[in-house]
């Protein structure tokens, strides 16, 4: 790979792709002073495995921190204390010093508290057979709070003002348990004794340019097919899954050196209810998921062959990859996996205009419905029109090939 000062890693598919494995080798081969997160919350799940054998799920923290490498939580990110520090002390028992000192966080970015992620359960669990799916951490109710609520939203600078605090904690208690009834969550000093250590124990910063003045890495969650405006709904994520935050952040400092880097499996995945045009129960059962299991919010986890029409879709609506990232070699070397390049007459999925979900919702029926057409599993830098830039074929990073296709046939180098 080429030297751009900045690369940012974006997910192609439904998640679960491998962001943090390609994070983590970002960082152990390139000069990276921070990771930073651009979108979601602590219902990120990236799995990283060390060559010596330890292994870390990444949700807040950024996926170098095992080298030592910073994290910054931009405003773009919600994040979850009482999550983040069960998460810290996971990385201090594998030898992480003082994983908070590693950490700095903006002070507009949301705050999820237990009543969010209650709410979250409850929802879901009320829509019994017809779950959307959710991880259950409150991320979306965090969001869908602070759209309806402005100036009760409670964000990591509010931490230093304990009335503040307080006081919005109650809000978003009141206005949640009076729409939902009773909720399970701590009593409101207690959250607040806690959100106030969180304040102090971490630095609290105004803004992302301090992050940028090294080379970062931007680390995306979830995946562009659960993007909020792009993805197929109601099976999507209240998070913008996209280049579009990483890049307003490098915009703010007149910053655009950045790659682009999508990653893709080489089979399609999913974890509970929406579209999965390929899905195949035999591949599914054939590849279980050592550290991705069912899900009680989630659901099933699902596979199938490389749907090669919904990465493009992705790759056209993100506005194009400088270089993919292909994560699960190995599997294209013990199976017969395949790739569908079209469902019948349809060879491509046509965005609609950005925010419109009736249309998107009329994608998610026409999904429902469609029948793939199958070819051998190929290039999969031809089929979505981007050189690979990395191969990956196993969890550590050392398990990575610069510059080779899953099929072994040696890539196009990326220009930039």
């Amino acid at each position: 790979m080429t030297e751009p000062r900045h690369v940012i890693v974006v997910d192609l598919g439904y998640g679960d792709a491998g962001k943090g494995t390609i994070v983590d080798w970002l960082c152990a081969t390139r000069p990276v002073t921070t990771v930073i997160r651009f979108n979601g919350g602590a219902q990120a799940a990236h799995n990283v495995v060390t060559p010596d054998g330890r292994h870390h799920t990444f949700a807040q923290f950024g996926s170098g921190t095992l080298h030592g490498v910073r994290t910054h939580l931009s405003r773009f990110m919600m994040v979850d204390p009482l999550a983040l520090a069960a998460e810290a002390g996971h990385l201090a028992g594998l030898g992480v010093a003082s994983p908070f000192e590693l950490l700095t966080v903006d002070r507009q970015a949301l705050l999820t508290t237990p009543w969010h992620r209650a709410a979250n359960r409850a929802r879901e669990a009320a829509r019994g057979d017809d779950r959307h799916g959710s991880c259950g951490m409150g991320v979306g109710e965090t969001a869908a709070f602070a759209l309806a609520h402005p100036d009760l939203a409670v964000r990591a600078g509010d931490t230093g003002s304990p009335a503040t605090l307080v006081r919005k904690l109650r809000a978003i208690r009141d206005a949640l348990t009076a729409e939902l009834g009773p909720l399970d969550a701590p009593p409101v000093e207690a959250v607040a004794e806690a959100f106030r250590w969180f304040g102090t124990a971490i630095r609290l910063v105004s803004s992302s340019r301090q992050a940028l003045r090294g080379p970062c890495v931007f680390e995306g969650a979830q995946g562009v097919l659960l993007d909020e405006w792009r993805g197929f709904h109601p099976y999507t994520t209240w998070s913008t899954t996209t280049f579009d935050n990483a890049e307003t952040l490098l915009g703010e400092t007149g910053d655009g050196d950045a790659l682009r880097l999508g990653v893709v499996r080489t089979y399609t995945t999913r974890h509970g209810a929406g579209p999965l045009v390929t899905e195949d129960p035999r591949l599914t059962a054939a590849l279980p998921e050592r550290h991705n299991a069912h899900g009680p919010w989630q659901g099933a986890w699902r596979a199938g062959h490389f749907d090669a029409v919904a990465h493009r879709y992705a790759v056209e609506v993100c506005g194009g990859v400088d270089a993919l990232a292909v994560t699960h070699s190995d599997v294209a070397a013990r199976h017969d996996l395949k790739m569908c390049l079209s469902y019948g007459q349809l060879d491509r999925i046509v965005p609609g205009e950005r925010g419109d979900l009736a249309y998107q919702e009329k994608l998610t029926q026409t999904l429902a419905t469609a029948t793939p057409v199958y070819t051998g599993l190929a290039d999969l830098g031809e089929a979505l029109g981007a050189p690979v830039a990395v191969t990956s074929h196993g969890p550590t990073w050392r398990d990575k090939s610069p510059g080779r296709e899953a099929d072994g046939s040696t890539a196009r180098r990326s220009s930039q």
